[in-house]
């Protein structure tokens, strides 16, 4: 997995791409313990091939951090095959989460 950051206007987007599994979260879970606040936090999924049950819990703590500093936060740019997942826990209707468009 890498992660690459960019910032522009106070906002964050991280452009996480690879695996987001239970060999990976850790590494993104550190990664958001350094990172500082932010009005608006985005990850941009265009190149994540796979999300496990670790990264999606990953995913919905940077959610529940944002909320907490009433900040903004959106998943963007999300294949169907991670969409699938997002779509059967019924997190994209919880969280503004986007698909990749065509």
């Amino acid at each position: 997995m890498t992660i690459n950051k960019v910032e522009e206007n106070g906002k964050i987007t991280l452009q996480i791409e690879g695996w987001l599994d239970v060999e990976t979260t850790p590494e993104l879970h550190a990664y958001m313990e350094n990172l500082p606040a932010s009005e608006e936090l985005y990850f941009d999924f265009s190149n994540l091939e796979y999300i496990s049950s670790a990264g999606v819990r990953e995913v919905v703590q940077a959610y529940r951090r944002q909320k907490a500093a009433e900040g903004s936060f959106a998943v963007l740019n999300v294949n169907p095959d991670v969409m699938d997942v997002f779509s059967m826990t019924g997190l994209n209707k919880k969280m503004d989460i986007r698909e990749k468009e065509a």
